[in-house]
C-alpha cells in the first residue's frame, strides 16, 4: 500500500471515530439524565429539634462549709438517702466552743458594768434633786456652782449608763455569733434526697468557699423524685422552640427505652464558654440551655448521665410534602408585566428591576422526560420531607434524586427513571 494510501486510510479512520463519539454523545442525550421520580403526596411531618445534654435533679442543695475546721466525723456515706434535719458531719468545735465562753464572759461583764453604770446614774440624779431643793429654799446654802457641778455629775453618769447599755448590746451580739459559729460545725441535712456527691473524707479541713464553690463543697444532696434533662440548643433552633413543647428523651444508660418529658424553662441568655468570658468575644456557636422535666424517669436514675432530647416544634396532618433532598436553588426570572409587555418598541429600552434575575427555591417537575424548574413556597421540615404550601400539587412527578444529578440538573433537559436505565441494562439481547 502506498504512504498515500495509508495516509487517506488513517484521515477516514479518524473522521468516523469523530462521528461515532458525536453519535454516541447524541444518543446519551435522547436518552436523558438518570434521576430518581417521585409523585407529590401527603404525608404527616414531624419538626423536631434535637440536642444533647445532661440529666439534673430539679432540686439539689449543695452543703459548703461556712467555717474553718477539721472534719472530725461523716454521719452519711454516698448514695444514702437523707431526711431533713439528719446529722451529716462534725467539724471540729473546739476553737468555736472556747470563743462561745469567751462571749459568755464578756456578756456577763458588760451585765454587771450596766448594773453599776445604772446605779450611779441613779444617786446622781438623786444628788442633783436634793441640790437643787437646797437651793429653791434657800439660796444662800447652794452656790451656783455647786448646782452646776452635781449637774454634770448627773449628765456624766447618765452617759456611762448609755454606754453600759450599748455595751450589753455589743456583747449580746458577740454571744450570738459565737452560739452561731459553733452550729456551723454541726451540719444537718437541708432537705430530704440522696447524696449524691460526698466530696471529703474524715481529718480533712474544711474552710468556707469564698472564691470558689467548689472550695468549700462538702457534700451534695438531690431530690432525684423530679428529673430534667438540661440540654443546649443552638441560636437558629431556639427560636422556635416554646413552653410545654412534647420532648422525647433517651437516656444512654437506658438505651432500649424512651422517655417522655416537657420544655419547662428556655434561657434567655447564651451559654459562657471559657473563652467568652475571657476574652469578652465569641466567635464559635452560640447556645442556649433548655429545661426539659421528665414526666416517667427511670427508678435508678442518676444525676449526670448523659442524654438526647428530641424537641417537637410542630406537626401538619396530611400536608402536601416534597422530599428535602428535591428542593434545590436556581435563578428564578419573573415574567415582565402588562404595562411592560405593551410598551411600543420605537421607545428606547429602560432598565428594569423586575425582570432581575433571583434566586428561587424550587424542584424540577417532569412532563414527558422534559425536566422543568418551579418556585415553590415550603413550611415546616420533617426528617425527610419539606411541607410544601405552594407552587405544586398533589400527583405531580418530580425529581426526587440523586443529589448529584439534581444540582447539575438544567432547565429543559431531558430525564429518565433510573429503574429504567438499571432495568435495560440487565436485558440480555435476544
Amino acid at each position: 500500500m502506498s504512504k498515500r494510501n495509508k495516509v487517506l486510510l488513517g484521515a477516514g479512520g479518524a473522521v468516523l471515530l469523530v462521528v461515532l463519539v458525536m453519535v454516541s454523545a447524541s444518543a446519551k442525550r435522547e436518552k436523558g439524565v438518570e434521576v430518581r421520580f417521585e409523585h407529590v403526596a401527603r404525608r404527616d411531618l414531624v419538626a423536631a429539634v434535637t440536642a444533647s445534654g445532661k440529666i439534673q435533679p430539679k432540686k439539689k442543695v449543695d452543703v459548703s462549709a461556712d467555717i474553718t475546721g477539721r472534719i472530725t466525723r461523716i454521719a452519711v456515706h454516698e448514695g444514702d438517702y437523707v431526711q431533713k434535719g439528719q446529722f451529716l458531719l462534725q467539724i471540729d468545735p473546739t476553737i468555736y466552743e472556747a470563743n462561745l465562753q469567751r462571749a459568755q464572759a464578756a456578756m456577763s461583764s458588760a451585765e454587771a458594768g450596766l448594773v453599776q453604770a445604772r446605779a450611779n446614774r441613779d444617786q446622781s440624779q438623786r444628788a442633783l434633786g436634793r441640790t437643787k431643793e437646797l437651793r429653791e429654799s434657800n439660796p444662800n446654802l447652794v452656790s451656783p456652782e455647786q448646782l452646776e457641778q452635781a449637774q454634770t455629775a448627773f449628765e456624766i453618769a447618765e452617759a456611762n449608763s448609755t454606754a453600759a447599755t450599748h455595751n450589753v448590746e455589743q456583747s449580746r451580739a458577740a454571744l450570738q455569733e459565737a452560739r452561731d459559729q459553733l452550729a456551723k460545725s454541726h451540719l444537718v441535712a437541708p432537705m430530704s434526697g440522696r447524696v449524691t456527691r460526698l466530696a471529703v473524707e474524715e481529718g480533712e479541713v474544711a474552710v468556707p468557699g469564698t472564691f470558689s464553690r467548689e472550695t468549700g463543697l462538702l457534700l451534695t444532696i438531690s431530690d432525684l423524685s423530679v428529673m430534667q434533662t438540661k440540654v443546649q440548643v443552638d441560636e437558629t433552633d431556639v427560636v422556635r422552640l416554646h413552653l410545654a413543647d412534647s420532648v422525647e428523651v433517651t437516656i444512654d444508660a437506658f438505651p432500649d427505652t424512651a422517655f417522655v418529658g416537657r420544655v419547662t424553662k428556655i434561657s434567655n441568655s447564651a451559654v459562657l464558654t471559657a473563652a467568652s468570658s475571657v476574652g469578652g468575644q465569641n466567635d464559635r456557636a452560640v447556645d442556649y440551655e433548655v429545661e426539659i422535666t421528665l414526666t416517667n424517669p427511670p427508678a435508678d436514675v442518676r444525676p449526670d448521665l448523659s442524654a438526647t432530647a428530641r424537641i417537637v416544634t410542630d406537626t401538619r396532618k396530611q400536608t402536601l410534602a416534597i422530599p428535602i433532598i428535591a428542593l434545590t436553588v436556581r435563578e428564578n426570572t419573573p415574567v415582565a408585566n402588562e404595562q411592560q409587555r405593551g410598551a411600543t418598541a420605537s421607545k428606547a429600552p429602560a432598565p428594569n428591576t423586575d425582570t432581575k434575575k433571583k434566586e428561587a427555591e424550587g424542584v424540577f417537575i417532569v412532563n414527558n422526560g422534559v425536566a422543568t424548574f418551579r418556585p415553590v413556597k415550603v413550611g415546616i421540615a420533617g426528617e425527610e420531607y419539606f411541607e410544601v404550601i405552594d407552587g405544586v400539587r398533589e400527583g405531580d412527578n418530580i425529581v426526587a434524586g440523586p443529589y448529584q444529578a439534581i444540582r447539575d440538573l438544567k432547565e429543559g433537559s431531558r430525564v429518565r427513571s433510573s429503574r429504567q436505565a438499571s432495568d435495560s441494562a440487565g436485558r440480555r439481547p435476544s
